[in-house]
């Protein structure tokens, strides 16, 4: 049958969704790489590698401030264009994913106080089993295939863009030191300019990518994270479209650049992140760490507390009407994403360097903590999914 509309672009959350998938394969064999190496008679070199220097960074700096920062450009045109223009432009689409999203940082995180209270020196990690890999959890969607309603991928994806606003806010509050204010006022100036090259209706991207290469050297000095340059900069980039295409899909600068990213990010920046990070040299590791209060408080908070979190919350939503439940979606189905919502890998790993910068050996045991809480999310949610019937019909897509 020909299609309604031949020549209708796209959607860009399905094509989102696709690279994030297959970018989540990537990922898991990056970071199944990353171990093997590590525990191998190849672990001295790999770790030498992370740490010798490339002008003024080591190499372990550059992939976690200036390649991570791109990935956080990519976080920030997609939280821009779905708030703006896509799954969460109405309120009614932001309840669900919304409530969910917010249950499933505030559970993890209680639940890893709870787990640490007692122990100052780790409090700090509390934000570590708030995040969800959007990557590794399409990625175990996709083996699952149409036994996935399609509107189920739509609030995961929705959910993880919400979540990865709040990591955002986390990293910018919580995890900011040693603040330079003659470089903070510098890196301020230069987001006031790429606001005016909006308000201007400036539409060349390489001037905005030019003062965010600045805006990002700025910030990398002032104290604050240097990936935060990366939203800051996406925020700025135009959604406005050139006259007289308004339906190309590339005439809108910001489309252009996240589509640009959607290759670069999942299948060479993160798996590069991956790599360097889910290396845990497992045999250096004490068998007491497997059951300290860090390892289990990431860990149970990533499984147990995004399962409570994501899937209490929408449940309450949902029985209180305040939205409804995704189309062709069961109750088990919701409750096997929001397992799935506890593989936290990519974030969990990048703010628990933040939270324990200086510290390798706590920092080992949250990556223990990430990868078993991960592992076992992931392998619960896609028996729970697989389980399941497939929707009784084919589930358009709703961003088509």
């Amino acid at each position: 049958m020909t299609p309604a509309h031949p020549d209708k672009p796209r959607s860009l959350l399905r094509e989102f969704m696709e690279g994030e998938a297959a970018g989540g394969i990537v990922l898991m064999a990056a970071a199944a790489a990353a171990l093997i190496v590590a525990n191998s008679p190849l672990a001295h070199w790999y770790f030498e590698a992370l740490e010798a220097h490339l002008g003024p960074l080591s190499v372990e700096h550059w992939i976690n401030d200036a390649l991570m920062a791109v990935f956080f450009l990519l976080v920030g045109l997609e939280i821009k264009r779905e708030f703006v223009d896509g799954q969460l432009s109405t309120w009614p689409r932001r309840i669900l994913p919304g409530v969910s999203a917010a249950g499933g940082m505030m559970v993890p995180a209680l639940i890893y106080v709870a787990f640490n209270r007692a122990h100052p020196e780790t409090l700090g990690g509390w934000a570590i089993p708030t995040a969800t890999d959007i990557a590794f959890a399409l990625g175990v969607l996709a083996l699952l295939g149409s036994r996935v309603p399609v509107s189920l991928k739509v609030f995961l994806t929705a959910l993880a863009i919400i979540d990865d606003l709040g990591a955002v806010v986390i990293i910018a509050v919580f995890y900011t030191s040693g603040i330079s204010l003659a470089f903070l006022g510098a890196a301020a100036a230069v987001l006031a300019a790429l606001i005016a090259l909006n308000r201007f209706g400036v539409l060349k991207l390489w001037a905005y990518l030019l003062l965010g290469a600045l805006l990002w050297f700025c910030v990398l000095k002032s104290g604050v994270h240097a990936t935060i340059a990366g939203v800051a900069l996406a925020m700025t980039i135009p959604l406005r479209m050139k006259p007289g295409h308004s339906d190309d899909i590339e005439a809108s600068p910001l489309h252009r650049l996240e589509h640009a990213l959607h290759s670069l990010v999942p299948f060479i920046i993160v798996p590069v992140f991956g790599f360097a990070n889910a290396g845990v040299r497992l045999v250096d590791i004490p068998a007491s760490a497997f059951v300290d209060p860090l390892t289990l408080g990431v860990a149970i908070g990533l499984v147990a507390g995004k399962l409570v979190g994501v899937f209490g919350f929408a449940a309450l939503t949902i029985r209180l009407r305040l939205a409804d439940m995704p189309l062709h979606a069961s109750w088990a189905q919701l409750l096997g994403v929001a397992l799935l919502c506890g593989i936290g890998f990519t974030m969990s790993l990048f703010v628990s360097l933040l939270a324990f910068a200086g510290a390798p050996a706590l920092q080992d045991e949250a990556k223990l903590g990430i990868l078993g809480g991960s592992l076992i999310a992931g392998l619960l949610g896609f028996v729970v999914l697989r389980l399941q019937k497939r929707p009784p019909e084919p589930a358009a897509d709703p961003a088509d």
